[in-house]
């Protein structure tokens, strides 16, 4: 086989992995395989030599999208959206030391009553 031809008869796959059910998905590594089941015949191997993991997946990295430069632009953020983080809400403790010092107890509403109320 020539060296082109290996190229296309090899795909590269990205490998990722769950230690855990309840864990996040992680990538692991890349590796270069004729099709999804050899990857994954691969990426089982090289787990049962390392660590222990409950799932793993292999995709293509041809399959995988990223953005492009115009595309990232749209996550810049704008910046009259404080209120959208939790940040944008730390007025709200002062406002709450206001309410609780005006609040009204017990003995202070039955004092208004002048002896009307029996307890």
């Amino acid at each position: 086989m020539e060296q082109n031809e290996k190229a296309s008869f090899y795909e590269e796959f990205v490998v990722f992995s769950r230690k855990t059910p309840i864990s996040h998905s992680q990538e692991q590594f890349t590796l270069l395989a004729p099709n999804h089941e050899i990857a994954l015949v691969m990426a089982q191997e090289n787990f049962i030599r390392r660590e222990s993991v409950c799932d793993i997946w292999v995709v293509k990295r041809s399959d995988i999208r990223m953005m492009n430069p115009e595309e990232r632009e749209t996550l810049k953020r704008i910046d009259n959206k404080n209120y959208r983080t939790t940040k944008g809400y730390g007025y709200l403790a002062r406002i709450w030391r206001k309410a609780d010092q005006g609040m009204l107890d017990e003995k202070e509403i039955l004092s208004w009553s002048k002896g009307r109320v029996k307890r």
